[in-house]
């Protein structure tokens, strides 16, 4: 991890990685196998890491906002998984402990999005899900490859209730525009002065 942390994920290889994990080259091939059997364990690690993170913030009505700065912290304290986990090229998609680790993540931001809105459960929320994932996935991209710094500050946690207002005007926002966009049938929209 630390090999990730300090070179990236591009530059990181298993000399490097043993090296400083304070074992042999041979070691750690007989465990993982190649790079790919690193990355996959380092993936489903951040994966059940991201999990123990958000699940205990993301509950009750306010739960997947709060799960949301809960995945933010999750990706700027753990970097090197961060950086691994959503390069499905570097590891083994089809791993079946990574597949169960990404399930259970996922459940957890299903879970307290449907929590939240009051979703009834024939109600599929996924288009939620996918925004709120994207905002904070995006967010703390931004912030990890220092793109946000000079317009926000050194902490991003004081930025992070100022994202979750953001989230309400952006919502005002789409609202209004699709308030305002004609029927596919090329009715008026409703609301609408004639």
């Amino acid at each position: 991890m630390h090999e990730v942390e300090a070179v990236g994920s591009a530059a990181a290889s298993m000399r490097g990685i043993a090296r400083r994990a304070g074992v042999s080259h041979a070691a750690l091939a007989y465990q993982f196998g190649d790079k790919a059997g690193i990355f996959t364990a380092i993936a489903t690690e951040g994966l059940r890491l991201a999990t123990e993170m958000i699940g205990p913030a993301a509950s009750g009505p306010e739960g997947f906002l709060r799960g949301g700065e809960a995945y933010i912290r999750c990706a700027l304290t753990h970097p090197g998984h961060f950086e691994v986990m959503f390069q499905p090229e570097l590891h083994r998609a089809d791993d079946p402990e990574l597949a169960a680790a990404r399930d259970a993540a996922f459940d957890v931001l299903y879970r307290s999005a449907r929590t939240s809105v009051g979703a009834d459960p024939d109600r599929d929320i996924t288009g939620l899900v996918v925004a709120g994932w994207s905002m904070a996935h995006g967010f703390a991209t931004l912030w990890r490859t220092a793109n946000l710094q000079d317009r926000l500050g050194a902490n991003p946690e004081t930025f992070a209730r100022q994202l979750t207002l953001a989230l309400v005007t952006l919502g005002e926002l789409a609202q209004r525009q699709l308030g305002n966009t004609p029927d596919p049938d090329g009715d008026p929209p409703s609301g609408a002065q004639p």
